[in-house]
């Protein structure tokens, strides 16, 4: 089986292909493509990957093109996880969006908004390719942001593109922990909203809805990242645990001091850790695993830093650390691919799962996913609150889908005013201004 790795030069590729290493079952991933613009960032990853196979008999085969078309043909999978204008783009999301006193973050508020128009052309075009060159292939998208683009390429693939994330996926695993959940595998964890906007209303075991003794107990709600994130009142108040990305809407203010103060904004941060990476990475005689593993470590160390500070969550749980995306694509795949049935929380079209949402609105839920896709299990409707905020953020994704398709300038205007946490029409006009003024790939606007 053939997979393809777009944006295949990118820092979290080892993750995948450690994945696929560790899977030994029939049917599994036996060649490799990775797709990059840059060459010397495929030259360094394809380097970390002959490390990790080097030990590992039958490892799948890794092949690096520059050439799209080249790697989307004979694909069986396609992983998008393209960055569209690298790093940098992502810090100059970040300092416009805080010049303007509005949050910068990559795929919330105003850096989100940035970041879409930037990469829903890409995603689109990308799309049309695997309809033209491989329409029987499966496409996991990881760009960012998720549901945004994940939505743009459904509208050329169908339900042949399927959304991942795994921020649902570690929030169940530590309610799990927490609750003393022995396998956390078999619980179910009922999730609905959207990417980086959703809410677990429960966690059931045997058919028993744990979550209620843990809203109960503010010592136990207080001893995890989101307790110590929200705060066991709040969360209480809610009646629901939050997906962290929540914390930049329930406490703006503070997280948007907490970003200004900070000496580099996340964006340049991790602009300057990799550059350095990739430098060491390039040397032949350098250890590229080693290099990587700890550039990683690193990384994910000093995750969502800025929210923690602004509410005394403090580091960061070892568990934390361990990532998990990798895992959810892997799963998916193999219930595709050898109908392997599973349930997994994804991103997909709506149908009639999440009411005040039209059919196509990609959400995030729980699928039941065999070989002929992902399904959404049907779920209560969300409380009052958390759909009217849902449906304004989809309110936003839609004028973002619009000005990528149009070029309209005035619909990128709207998708920043109508944004919740864009508190100014003249605010959004400015960040349309000074987005169009860093970001080339914004000149179509107009």
């Amino acid at each position: 089986m053939r997979l393809t790795i777009l944006g295949g030069g990118g820092f979290r590729v080892p993750l995948v292909y450690g994945a696929l290493l560790a899977d030994r079952a029939e049917g599994r991933v036996t060649e490799v493509v990775l797709h990059d613009l840059d060459s010397a960032r495929l030259s360094a990853v394809t380097r970390v990957l002959a490390d990790q196979a080097a030990a590992v008999p039958g490892a799948p085969r890794v092949t690096a093109t520059t050439d799209l078309d080249e790697a989307l043909r004979g694909a069986d999978f396609v992983f998008s996880a393209i960055r569209v204008g690298g790093l940098e783009g992502r810090a100059q999301d970040e300092r416009v969006a805080l010049a303007e006193g509005v949050l910068g973050q990559e795929t919330v508020g105003a850096g989100g908004i940035a970041y879409g128009l930037r990469t829903v052309p890409v995603a689109v075009d990308i799309a049309r390719r695997v309809a033209r060159l491989a329409p029987d292939a499966w496409v996991i998208n990881f760009t960012n942001p998720a549901g945004l683009v994940t939505e743009a390429m459904s509208r050329h693939l169908g339900d042949r593109v399927v959304g991942i994330c795994d921020s649902p996926v570690g929030l169940g695993r530590r309610i799990a922990r927490v609750l003393g959940v022995a396998n956390p595998a078999e619980a179910w964890i009922d999730y609905a909203g959207l990417n980086h906007l959703g809410w677990v209303r429960g966690l059931r075991v045997g058919g028993r809805d744990e979550l209620p003794r843990l809203l109960a107990d503010p010592a136990l709600l207080g001893s995890f990242e989101e307790g110590r994130l929200f705060g066991p009142d709040w969360l209480r108040a809610l009646g629901a645990i939050p997906n962290e990305y929540l914390h930049y809407y329930y406490f703006n203010r503070e997280t948007v001091s907490a970003y200004q103060r900070a000496e580099r904004t996340r964006g340049a941060f991790l602009r300057d850790q990799q550059a350095a990476f990739y430098a060491e990475a390039g040397d032949p005689a350098a250890p590229a695993l080693a290099a990587w593993e700890r550039t990683r470590a690193e990384r994910e160390a000093t995750y969502m830093a800025e929210n923690r500070e602004s509410a005394g969550a403090g580091e960061r749980e070892a568990d934390d650390l361990s990532g998990g995306y990798e895992k959810v694509a892997l799963a998916l795949m193999r219930a595709i691919a050898r109908d392997e049935r599973t349930t997994l929380i994804l991103n997909v079209r709506n149908g009639t799962t999440l009411a005040g949402l039209d059919a196509e609105a990609v959400v995030e839920v729980p699928c039941l996913v065999d070989a002929n896709g992902a399904h959404p299990v049907a779920v209560d409707p969300l409380p009052g609150h958390a759909t009217a905020l849902v449906c304004a953020v989809k309110a936003v994704e839609r004028q973002v889908l619009a000005a990528a398709a149009t070029g309209s300038r005035t619909a990128a205007v709207t998708a920043f005013a109508l944004h919740p946490l864009v508190d100014s029409v003249t605010v959004a006009r400015r960040l349309v201004d000074g987005y169009t003024a860093v970001h080339p790939g914004l000149a179509y606007l107009r």
